[in-house]
């Protein structure tokens, strides 16, 4: 692995991927305007660092939700692994475990979660869409728990799906001998060609479009793991979801992906981070691609940061290997970053970093 950021990383597993899974990973909703803010958004926080701190020593490890991680970056919750490498799920699960972090497991995932739990010692989450057969959901909660998941991750921002006009083109569908794993045996597990997106027309057909925070209190109440409510920016949701129960709220605007011109998620972080105060753990994931992304993200509030497409990047381009160079990159960046802002730890990593004066 010689790819020195993430940057090139990406540029390599673009050109390696065959060009629907290209298209399905990179691309967000339509002129993909949230997709490329996300990115331009943390790059315009400067950091007004501090001189003279003994940084000889830096700790960069914490706890989310109670579960010890090396690093304040966790591996969020994306689908169809299987598209980028055979071992899909698998090897991404062992290169968090790895690197001493959480991997967050989509619902749309081309390995079940079982099998995800077997192949990594690792701490990992289970990301929740609610379908419309509510006994499907159920399910996954019991299997979730069963599998040893730490939390659960409520997706609340697919009531719809956002239209990837590069998916429409390319007619995206899972390749033969690939499908939505963990709903095998339900009739729910194929994505197949047809007009259009065969992912847009899965979600329109079995996702729930009628949620409300009634259902976020249900979820709450039928399970012993956490809830994380993830696809927030607003505050005042913010405040709702804990109010119904949720222990962490994930600052998201689900990369880009859903509705286009909704504002970049650094942009929003702030005010979230201080509405929730102390009553819940904030996460914030979108565009996130340096160690100085990370440290402007604790910064303004959030406890960890979330990264999807770079870990699909590695996989691309070297599987497990390639997962676990990508996370060392952001890990190793954040570590300078500490050291060049005169904070030897996390707790160090405070608003005054990206607030002149």
């Amino acid at each position: 692995m010689d790819y020195i950021n993430l940057a090139e990383m990406e540029a390599a597993a673009l050109a390696a991927l065959p060009p629907m899974a290209r298209d399905y990973y990179a691309s967000g909703a339509r002129d993909e305007i949230t997709l490329a803010d996300n990115r331009q958004a943390w790059a315009r926080i400067r950091l007004y660092y501090r001189v003279l701190v003994d940084v000889s020593r830096r700790d960069c490890s914490t706890t989310v939700l109670g579960t010890p991680v090396s690093m304040p970056v966790l591996v969020a919750p994306t689908a169809f692994h299987r598209l980028a490498h055979s071992d899909g799920e698998r090897a991404t699960a062992r290169a968090a475990a790895a690197a001493g972090t959480v991997m967050a497991c989509s619902t749309l995932g081309t390995v079940p979660i079982e099998e995800i739990a077997d192949a990594s010692e690792g701490p990992l989450w289970f990301q929740l869409y609610v379908y419309r057969d509510r006994g499907i959901t159920t399910a996954l909660v019991e299997r979730a728990e069963t599998a040893g998941c730490r939390a659960l991750v409520l997706t609340v921002d697919a009531a719809e799906i956002g239209t990837r006009e590069r998916d429409a083109r390319n007619g995206f569908a899972l390749p033969a001998g690939l499908t939505v794993a963990n709903l095998a045996g339900t009739g729910k597990a194929l994505l197949t060609p047809g007009e259009g997106s065969a992912l847009s027309r899965y979600v329109r057909s079995q996702l729930d479009p009628s949620l409300t925070w009634r259902d976020l209190e249900w979820l709450v109440a039928q399970t012993r793991l956490p809830v994380v409510v993830k696809g927030l920016v607003r505050a005042d949701d913010a405040r709702r979801a804990i109010a119904a129960g949720a222990k962490g709220v994930v600052v998201s605007n689900h990369g880009g992906r859903q509705l286009d011109t909704a504002p970049a998620t650094a942009e929003v972080l702030p005010r979230i981070a201080d509405a929730v105060g102390d009553d819940a753990e904030v996460y914030v994931d979108g565009g996130i691609r340096r160690g100085t992304d990370v440290i402007k993200a604790l910064a303004l509030g959030a406890r960890a940061v979330l990264v999807g497409r770079p870990a699909l990047w590695g996989l691309a381009v070297g599987g497990e290997a390639g997962v676990t160079h990508a996370l060392e990159l952001l890990r190793a960046e954040l570590l300078e970053a500490m050291a060049l802002c005169g904070a030897p730890d996390l707790a160090a990593c405070t608003r005054d970093l990206v607030t002149p004066g």
